[in-house]
């Protein structure tokens, strides 16, 4: 009724001075508040046409205030795009049932009273860039995410074209996705998606970038539904744990990326008949999960992907599985952030091939060289498969300060201070790995193989010694010549330790915040004259001492480096196949090497090799 009484108070003004601006712009109050928002739109642009015709400069200059609703439109399309760039490309109308590309998702946004009351409220320039926009947007498009085991049949993308998903019957899997789309309406949600429906398979294009989003969409979704199609209701805690979701390839990412999920059993009840909005948040549930996949609970929570610890994250997905078998390595791109060509019918070992290969270039991260196992056809450094990642790593032996001291003073009285600079300096100067077109340049510390001896016990087994380590066994499937320094062979052997940056014990910046970030200026930094001038004076008196004091440190630090690299590691035992040319010789168990000495390494035995 007051909206009613405004808009006749307007079409008095408007009917007294016709010419006027300001009876429309009273009715465009009036006609917006009453939600008759078409209306108030025509009458928003009488306005401005009066404005542009008014005889007055000062009421032609109110004009400049304002922008048409063409202006207000484009602005409203701008952050839908936005919007939908992290969204799947297709998605499902909960209330038409409708499969909907972006344009059918835009024009339908259009039509609804959200988008109207949007367009009619955005009459002022500031308007435009008022958060406003962006949060009616985000809430309309708001998306479900289904993340579940493919079943033998499921509901594909031609079944649903131009089809009401509701009204489908006699469909294998059709059950499942019209429960999903209810329990997504029900939650308030317009939009959902589930990945057997939802893109274009026989398209590569979209498909390849279905596969790169992947992350993105779940890491953006509003909600993701987990469907536990092996969960009956009536099961005990612990049944989470063991479903056959959680051996599944892209089921990973599925549960790490997105920021609210919940978890639903076989009937759509949901499961332990936990309520609680987001079961990330639920410490029973989250504790299942953490015992079955051996991730920690808070790792599952703030998952942030990247190439950070790739040799965790390849061990977390190692003994998951995947109909297609290049899927091993595509379900991963997205945990690792990587951008790299999907081709289905390449091979698994290429797949896989590829992606190591990348994480290893960007990273310069050496651990995804430990795994046991098979070599893989693409680099004899990298597994043949992901389930080489299952075994963790080995850990390098913890030293106390108090022991690297003493081995410190121990190195001091035998090490020449030139020597140990010499292989400080070398190290770090060298180059991170180079990985590209299926050749490793790996910077490493190589000790030369001189015997290789079969133990009669067993087939598989061989005593290796090296210059400079301790005699030591290795396990593997493949035969090796055996040789000795009384009994040589022209093919070169190499016991290699990869180089690892971390051992200099140097500050990682890329985890450092700039100094501009945390509020601190260039005048923060600045000395004065007077300050410099007695830093100069203070530092010319006593050069000498100064001098003494960075050789101290310089030692010091480099008979650090002798004492990390005196412990026992993990190698990679290589053969020579052409001039300059190695390959790995894959092992069925890590082989740990020790040096016979700290001071056994030489500068010669630091080198770059060539791997294929």
């Amino acid at each position: 009724m007051l909206w009613e009484d405004a808009l006749l108070d307007a079409q008095k003004v408007t009917k007294l001075n016709p010419s006027s601006h300001v009876g429309y712009q009273l009715s465009h109050s009036a006609l917006h508040g009453a939600q008759r928002y078409d209306e108030a739109i025509e009458a928003f642009t009488i306005m401005l046409s009066k404005l542009d015709n008014a005889p007055e400069v000062q009421i032609r200059d109110l004009r400049q205030q304002y922008v048409r609703p063409s202006e207000a439109e484009d602005a409203i399309r701008r952050a839908v795009w936005i919007e939908l760039s992290n969204a799947p490309l297709r998605l499902l109308n909960t209330s038409t049932g409708l499969l909907c590309d972006r344009a059918a998702q835009l024009n339908f946004f259009k039509t609804s009273p959200q988008y109207k009351e949007l367009l009619s409220s955005i009459t002022k320039r500031s308007d435009l860039e008022m958060a406003r926009i962006k949060d009616v947007v985000a809430m309309h498009f708001r998306c479900v995410l289904l993340s579940h085991r493919w079943e033998e049949t499921e509901v594909l993308l031609h079944h649903i074209q131009n089809t009401d998903v509701r009204e489908l019957k006699g469909l294998g899997g059709i059950t499942k996705l019209q429960s999903f789309c209810k329990i997504a309406r029900d939650a308030g949600y317009l939009w959902a998606w589930m990945d057997t429906c939802c893109i274009d398979k026989t398209n590569n294009a979209e498909l390849g970038e279905s596969v790169q989003s992947m992350f993105v969409w779940y890491r953006h979704s509003a909600l993701t539904i987990v469907y536990l199609s092996d969960v009956p209701p009536s099961s005990q805690s612990g049944a989470l744990a063991s479903s056959v979701w959680n051996e599944r390839g892209w089921t990973f990412q599925e549960f790490v990326a997105p920021k609210v999920v919940r978890f639903y059993q076989n009937d759509w009840s949901l499961y332990r008949n936990d309520h609680t909005p987001n079961h990330k948040e639920s410490p029973a549930i989250m504790k299942e999960l953490e015992d079955a996949t051996g991730i920690d609970a808070q790792a599952l929570i703030s998952f942030n992907p990247g190439t950070r610890d790739p040799r965790q994250k390849l061990q977390w997905a190692s003994k998951r599985v995947t109909t297609v078998q290049e899927d091993a390595a595509y379900s991963l791109f997205g945990i690792f952030d990587v951008h790299l060509p999907v081709i289905y019918g390449e091979r698994k070992q290429s797949a896989l091939g590829r992606l190591l290969q990348d994480l290893v270039s960007r990273s310069g991260d050496i651990t995804c060289l430990d795994w046991v196992g098979q070599s893989s056809e693409f680099n004899s450094c990298l597994p043949a498969d992901i389930i080489s990642y299952a075994t963790p790593p080995y850990s390098l032996p913890s030293l106390s300060e108090d022991e690297i001291q003493t081995a410190v003073s121990s190195l001091r009285n035998t090490v020449p201070v030139d020597s140990a600079s010499k292989m400080y300096n070398l190290l770090e100067n060298m180059n991170a790995p180079l990985f590209a077109n299926c050749r490793l340049r790996l910077p490493c510390i190589a000790f030369q193989v001189t015997e290789v001896k079969r133990k009669r016990a067993a087939h598989s087994t061989y005593g290796v010694k090296a210059d400079g380590l301790q005699n030591l066994l290795i396990s593997t499937d493949e035969t090796l010549i055996q040789f000795s320094r009384t009994k040589p062979i022209q093919q070169t052997f190499f016991l290699v330790r990869p180089w690892d940056r971390r051992l200099l014990g140097l500050p990682d910046f890329s985890e450092q915040l700039a100094f501009a970030n945390e509020g601190e200026s260039v005048g923060d930094w600045s000395e004065s004259e007077s300050e410099l001038d007695d830093t100069d004076e203070s530092s010319s008196d006593s050069p000498g001492e100064e001098e003494l004091s960075i050789d101290s440190e310089a030692h010091s630090r480099s008979l650090r480096l002798m004492v990390h690299l005196g412990q026992a590691f993990s190698a990679l035992l290589v053969a020579q196949q052409h001039v300059g040319e190695y390959k790995r010789v894959a092992s069925d168990i890590y082989i740990i090497a020790q040096m016979k000495h700290p001071a056994s390494i030489d500068i010669t035995n630091i080198k770059t090799l060539d791997i294929l």
